[in-house]
C-alpha cells in the first residue's frame, strides 16, 4: 500500500485530498506546522505530523519533513499550500525516490510573482491584461493615467491588501505598504472564473474550472459552482507544455463579454477546483503523474465550505438583498467538510478557525493572514538566480 503525506493540513483542499487517496487504497498521512484537526480529525488520515514553520525555523522544517518521510516509508510527498516554495527549496535533502509534486524554485517565483506571471505567460500566448511593477503610490497614478486599476502586493494570496480604482487611483489614496513592490493591473470586467490543473512533465493531467460565486469582500471564495470553459482548458495547456510544468496549478480569470479570456494572477498550488471531482475520478493516479490522459470533472453538483456559506454568505445576502439566490445556492451545493461517514473535520476546522482568530487578534492581522503566516513565501528567502527573467519587470515598467 502507498503512502502520501499531504501538507497544509489546514486546508479543506488537504482534506479533500486525504479522502481521496484513502479511497483509491493509500495510506494518507497529513503534516502542518499549524494545528490542522480539519483534516486531522478525518476518518481517512492514519496520522498527523508537526513540522516547524517553513518560514520561521527553516532549517528546522526541512528535518522535520525528512524525518517524517523517513519515519513513515513516504512515496509521495504533495503539498497544497504556499509551503511549497518551502518544499522545492529544500527538496534535496528527501531521498530520491520519493516523489515530490513541487516544481523547482524559479519556475514557481515566476509564476507565483504578480509581475512576472504577465510576462510568463505572454510568452506563450496568453492574453495578459496591462501590468507593471511599482514601488509607491506616484509610479502607480502615473502608470494608470486615470484608467481603472488593481493594485496589490506582488507576493499575496487570498485577496489580502488588493485595491480596486474604477475610475482611476484617487488623490487621498493611502500610500503602498512597505515590504516589497506591488503590482499595477489594468482593472478587467467580465465573469470572473477560476482554474485547476494538475501536470506532469508539461501535460495537463487534470483540469477543473469554476465560478466563485460567493467569496469574502474582495478575497476567496467559499462557494465553487462549475463552469466548463474550453478557451481557458486550451490556454492552460499551452502555459503547462510550454514552461514544461509538474505539479498542481491554478490560474484566476476574467471572461471578458467580447469572449476574451484574460488571466490576472496564477497560485502554483493546489485550489478548491479539486472540489469538483467526483470521489471516484481518478485525481490521486493524476497527482502521481500516472494517467495517460486527462480527466474533468462531469456535471458535477457546486460545493461549498457550508459554515462560511451560512455565515459570511447569509451576511453578503443580506447586504446585496440576494437572500433568493444564497437559499437556492445553498440547496444546490454540496459540503466539503462534512461528508457522510466523515462529520469530525467539520467540528475540527470550527476548532483550527478559532485558533486561527486568537492569532489574528494577538498580531492586529486580518483573519486570512493569521491563517497563513507561518508558511508564506514573498520570493525573497533563498531567491534563486532566475536565468533568463524577465528585463522588462522594472519600477514603473510595463511587465
Amino acid at each position: 500500500m502507498p503512502n502520501v503525506l499531504i501538507l497544509g493540513g489546514r486546508a479543506p483542499v488537504a482534506l479533500d485530498l486525504a479522502r481521496r487517496f484513502a479511497h483509491a487504497g493509500w495510506t494518507a498521512r497529513v503534516a502542518d506546522s499549524a494545528p490542522c484537526r480539519i483534516s486531522g480529525s478525518s476518518v481517512s488520515v492514519a496520522s498527523v505530523v508537526r513540522l516547524a514553520s517553513p518560514r520561521r525555523e527553516p532549517e528546522r522544517f526541512a528535518a522535520d519533513l525528512e524525518g517524517a518521510v523517513l519515519a513513515h516509508a513516504i512515496d509521495l510527498v504533495l503539498p497544497t499550500c504556499e509551503e511549497v516554495f518551502h518544499v522545492a527549496r529544500w527538496r534535496h535533502r528527501l531521498p530520491e525516490h520519493v516523489s515530490v509534486l513541487a516544481e523547482e524554485l524559479g519556475t514557481l517565483r515566476r509564476l507565483h510573482s504578480k509581475a512576472e506571471f504577465p510576462v510568463l505567460a505572454a510568452e506563450h500566448g496568453l492574453d495578459v491584461p496591462e501590468t507593471a511593477r511599482v514601488r509607491t503610490l506616484r509610479e502607480a497614478r502615473a502608470w494608470a493615467q486615470g484608467r481603472g486599476v488593481v493594485l496589490k502586493p506582488e507576493f499575496s494570496r487570498f485577496g489580502v491588501h488588493v485595491r480596486r480604482y474604477v475610475s482611476g487611483i484617487p488623490q487621498d489614496a493611502p500610500e503602498l505598504g512597505e515590504g516589497g513592490a506591488w503590482v499595477v493591473q489594468e482593472l478587467l470586467t467580465g465573469d470572473e472564473r477560476c482554474s485547476y490543473a494538475v501536470a506532469h512533465r508539461g501535460r495537463v493531467l487534470a483540469h477543473a474550472v469554476y465560478r466563485p460565486r460567493w467569496s469574502m469582500p474582495g478575497g476567496a471564495s467559499f462557494y465553487f459552482a462549475p463552469a466548463r470553459d474550453d478557451l481557458i482548458r486550451a490556454a492552460v495547456r499551452r502555459l503547462v507544455a510550454g514552461i514544461c510544468f509538474t505539479g498542481q496549478i491554478s490560474l484566476d480569470w476574467i471572461r471578458q463579454a467580447d469572449g476574451r479570456i484574460r488571466p490576472l494572477e496564477c497560485n502554483p498550488r493546489a485550489t478548491s477546483g479539486l472540489h469538483l471531482f467526483g470521489a471516484d475520478d481518478p485525481l490521486p493516479a493524476a497527482l502521481a503523474g500516472e494517467l495517460d490522459g486527462c480527466i474533468e470533472p462531469i456535471d458535477p453538483p457546486p460545493r461549498m465550505i457550508a459554515p462560511m456559506m451560512l455565515t459570511a454568505g447569509l451576511r453578503e445576502a443580506v447586504r446585496t438583498g440576494r437572500i433568493a439566490q444564497w437559499a437556492a445556492d445553498r440547496r444546490a451545493a454540496q459540503d466539503v467538510l462534512a461528508v457522510a461517514g466523515d462529520r469530525a473535520p467539520l467540528r475540527g476546522g470550527l476548532h483550527d478557525l478559532a485558533g486561527h482568530a486568537r492569532r489574528a487578534r494577538a498580531a492586529r492581522q486580518s483573519l486570512p493572514e493569521a491563517a497563513t503566516a507561518d508558511i508564506e513565501w514573498d520570493g525573497d528567502e533563498a531567491r534563486p538566480a532566475l536565468s533568463g527573467a524577465p528585463s522588462a519587470s522594472v519600477p514603473g515598467g510595463p511587465v
